[in-house]
């Protein structure tokens, strides 16, 4: 199977493989495919939570591209067919890294063009609404540079809401958010539910509401689907326990009640002999400013048995990882419990997990729930196959890597070492250390999810050159610790950078979160010359002089990071962030743009699901489920909408 399937802007469009799917028994086949199409039915959920125009801009830009009479090999027209598939990618109308809004690319007056040559026969407004009307309002939020600007603010002097077109608060300010909340969790004990993770938050009557997202409530006809087909996949679970969390989820959509879905993640977390697992709801707080809404994902997954070996190593050694930790020993966990992991290959992917998609996971947030139960990783190993089939030879490597040592130290083990670097973030490093009592992480607040990744990412970065890899037969010998290192630093100080719009700034936690790592390194290493910056034939490079000192910084500011998490200190975690991780040394980041659009690469990546088809006996009864790679993107994206579009324009 070709991994690349299409590049259009800077997106690159790849599929992955789902191994020995055909293998599997009917069972588990007809459990993943159940699954899969509940994870699917979420879809324009996480369109309408990103911003509260999705749903019409994406009904109106897929009408056009459908039934377009004009000319459809014109420039103009070109244009249009990329501004949708980036939103397509983007799931909506902003960016899904910077989430800033994308340009059109294609002038305001051929969109009247794209209009009337058009079929809008059996298409349907908003009720109330007049055709000509709600189109002059889609044109607007299209082309209105002054409009919907920004889906996450991150601004520490503005109002973060307000500021931010997301589609979590309704006429609601920052002050007003943060003490609604706030009075909710007084008086919640040691175990609070996450208040607020599945509602909107709207103002009515001068009084703030929530908008829970339940069967009978928003979002109703999608869950309605949701519902349907967990409740199918009940009859195909590995084991009771599954039955158990399903039946938990199942009532947590109906309900909208959060102690379910506490319920549900803390049997989710205890469940570890089946083979296939999943997750679905609402779940990652990265698109909230406030880090209080969850988005709705989901994956569908079955273990990889030989890679999951490794991971096993490590959750069974974290209490010695936890020990062993440069950290104030007031931050440590005197009782490592339920940390599990595994490495698995996803067969779907939905909602905010599609089609860019993480790596690895490690759940649930709830900081309780992992002290108390523990926490469940995973590294998804076909995904981060498929990345590395991609990268060979394009170029990338040889372009930005300072040396040849550097070079075949990254083929020979980058990506062994890339996979222990997940392993050890979602394994051990989301899962170490504590909070004091009385502690919320959104004590932190818009720079929660940058300093919880940086944190993950030092444990990672700490342990893997330590010996004890090597005794646990993780790592064959210090060079593949040595090429973690190179890479991160170079994507961190460098490479990264290709993402990011000439003058403008780092806005997406994760890359933040790897510029804070290296710049802090580096600056702090200076005196000693630790990592310097080299030119060579007019390039600038990235040059470790000395990995053990290295190390050793990155055990300094993880000591830091996990204070400042475990005090809940707002004011460092602002200086470090806004210090180390959002500012852009402009004259490099000309250079490194420079050279990248030579190499003809496209910064980012997402990926297209497979298509799976149910086949039966004549009497209805399942006898089998096919799985095919050759759906091309446009065809799977307005699959979906025609299939999986439940929810009206406007919500």
């Amino acid at each position: 199977m070709d991994v690349f399937a299409e590049k259009f802007a800077d997106v690159k469009i790849l599929r992955y493989s789902v191994p020995e799917f055909e293998l599997l028994d009917l069972k588990k086949k007809l459990y993943i495919y159940n699954l899969s199409q509940a994870a699917l039915c979420g879809r324009d959920i996480l369109w309408d939570q990103n911003n509260r125009y999705n749903l019409s801009v994406r009904g109106v830009l897929e009408t056009i591209w459908k039934t377009f009479k004009g000319n459809r090999e014109s420039e103009n027209f070109h244009s249009f067919e990329i501004y949708l598939k980036r939103v397509w990618f983007s799931n909506g109308i902003h960016y899904h890294y910077s989430t800033e809004k994308l340009p059109a690319g294609f002038p305001e007056i051929y969109f009247d063009e794209l209009v009337d040559q058009s079929d809008w026969d059996g298409f349907s407004v908003p009720s109330g609404t007049r055709f000509e009307f709600f189109i002059s309002e889609i044109r607007d939020v299209i082309f209105n540079r002054d409009r919907e600007v920004k889906r996450v603010n991150l601004e520490s002097d503005k109002d973060l809401i307000e500021t931010s077109s997301n589609n979590y608060y309704q006429g609601v300010s920052q002050a007003e958010a943060e003490a609604f909340y706030a009075n909710l969790k007084a008086n919640a004990g040691s175990e609070p539910v996450s208040f607020g993770l599945n509602s909107t938050l709207v103002k009515e009557n001068g009084q703030l509401v929530e908008k829970v997202w339940r069967l009978n409530g928003k979002y109703g006809k999608a869950i309605e689907q949701i519902v349907f087909w967990l409740n199918k996949a009940i009859e195909y679970a590995d084991n009771e326990l599954q039955k158990k969390y399903i039946k938990s989820l199942i009532q947590y959509y109906e309900t909208g009640d959060l102690a379910l879905f506490d319920q549900y993640s803390i049997d989710w977390v205890k469940e570890l002999a089946g083979e296939v697992d999943f997750v679905n709801g609402f779940i990652e707080v990265y698109g909230d400013p406030l880090g209080i809404k969850g988005s709705w994902e989901s994956i569908v997954n079955y273990k990889d048995t030989e890679a999951t070996k490794r991971a096993t190593i490590l959750s069974q050694n974290a209490q010695w990882f936890e020990d062993h930790s440069p950290v104030n020993p007031e931050f440590k966990k005197t009782e490592v419990k339920g940390v599990s992991a595994k490495v698995i290959n996803v067969a779907m992917l939905g909602g905010d997990c599609y089609p860019a998609t993480p790596i690895g996971i490690n759940l649930p947030n709830a900081e309780w729930i992992r002290e108390k139960h523990g926490s469940k990783s995973v590294t998804i190993e076909n995904i981060t196959q498929a990345y590395f089939l991609d990268s060979m030879n394009n170029g990338m490597l040889e372009e930005f890597a300072g040396s040849s040592e550097e070079i075949e130290r990254a083929k020979m083990y980058g990506y062994l070492a890339g996979n222990l670097h997940t392993d050890l973030h979602e394994c051990l490093g989301h899962g170490s250390g504590k909070v004091r009592d009385g502690v919320n992480t959104e004590a932190l607040k818009n720079y929660y999810s940058t300093i919880e990744e940086t944190r993950a990412d030092l444990f990672a970065l700490y342990y893997i050159m330590d010996e004890q890899m090597i005794k646990l037969g993780l790592v064959p010998s210090v060079e593949a610790a040595k090429a973690d290192f190179d890479a991160y630093l170079r994507n961190g100080l460098m490479t990264q950078l290709t993402r990011i719009e000439p003058g403008k700034d780092i806005e997406e936690s994760h890359m933040r979160n790897r510029q804070l790592i290296a710049r802090w390194v580096y600056e702090a290493g200076k005196d000693q010359n630790i990592v310097e910056f080299v030119r060579q034939n007019e390039k600038t490079f990235v040059r470790i002089n000395d990995y053990q000192k290295l190390r050793e910084l990155f055990g300094q500011l993880l000591k830091e990071i996990q204070r400042i998490k475990s005090e809940g200190d707002f004011e460092a975690a602002k200086n470090l962030v806004e210090d180390y991780a959002v500012k852009v040394d402009r004259q490099l980041h000309a250079e490194i743009l420079e050279r990248f659009k030579k190499l003809d690469l496209a910064p980012y990546a997402g990926f297209l699901n497979p298509v799976y088809e149910l086949k039966t006996w004549p009497c209805g009864t399942p006898n089998d489920v096919l799985i095919s790679y050759d759906e091309d993107y446009a065809s799977q994206m307005l699959r979906y909408s025609a299939d999986f579009g439940f929810l009206p324009m406007e919500n």
